[in-house]
């Protein structure tokens, strides 16, 4: 006797910024926490979706978690499942757009160290260096992809076909360039209810 499984009709790759910002978490729950749990009882009311998360994404996750746990129903469409980094090729012009994004960077955050250096006499140094950090901060990551992390939710997104979900531009736009399908993260919860109520 053989046995039809049920089709996957739609992959969601979340990133952490769905259960960590509160612009989108929100949506789902009061705390990052009861975000998580609620997004995935909810997966797990739609018909013929899973959820897949890098494992590297998964332990990033429980890190910004104080509780981490899939809910029972949830169990059946939650996969933590790394892409196949050695397998999936993808375009050098995103090598040559990331040279040149790195450099601009560079050079931004040069003048913002520039202008801590001219900011010294007349504040304290801690009012510099928060300050230093800040912008630091804004021109060398804001809207880029940054970390390991990232990666490997675009490499899994596009190995599987899965629909990214993110709060996160630099991800966003990197998804963009290489086709790979996402939701704005103000649609987020719309899209889930949709996979729900309209299978």
């Amino acid at each position: 006797m053989a046995f039809d499984l049920e089709p996957e009709r739609e992959r969601l790759i979340p990133d952490t910024s769905v259960f960590t910002n509160p612009d989108v978490y929100r949506e789902f729950g009061q705390s990052p926490e009861e975000a998580f749990v609620n997004f995935l009882e909810l997966a797990a009311r739609a018909p013929h979706v899973r959820v897949y998360m890098p494992a590297s994404v998964y332990e990033e996750l429980k890190k910004m978690l104080k509780k981490v746990k899939v809910p029972p129903r949830a169990r059946a469409v939650f996969r933590v499942k790394s892409p196949k980094k050695y397998e999936i090729q993808i375009p050098a012009f995103l090598l040559y757009e990331l040279i040149d994004d790195l450099r601009q960077r560079i050079n931004k955050g040069l003048r913002v160290a520039e202008e801590a250096v001219r900011a010294s006499a007349q504040k304290s140094p801690d009012e510099i260096i928060n300050a230093l950090r800040r912008k630091y901060r804004e021109a060398l990551r804001e809207g880029i992809v940054d970390s390991k992390e990232d990666i490997e939710l675009i490499l899994l997104a596009l190995e599987l076909d899965g629909l990214l979900l993110s709060a996160d531009r630099g991800i966003l736009a990197l998804a963009d360039k290489l086709g790979i399908r996402w939701v704005p993260p103000e649609e987020i919860r719309e899209t889930l209810e949709g996979l729900v109520f309209n299978p």
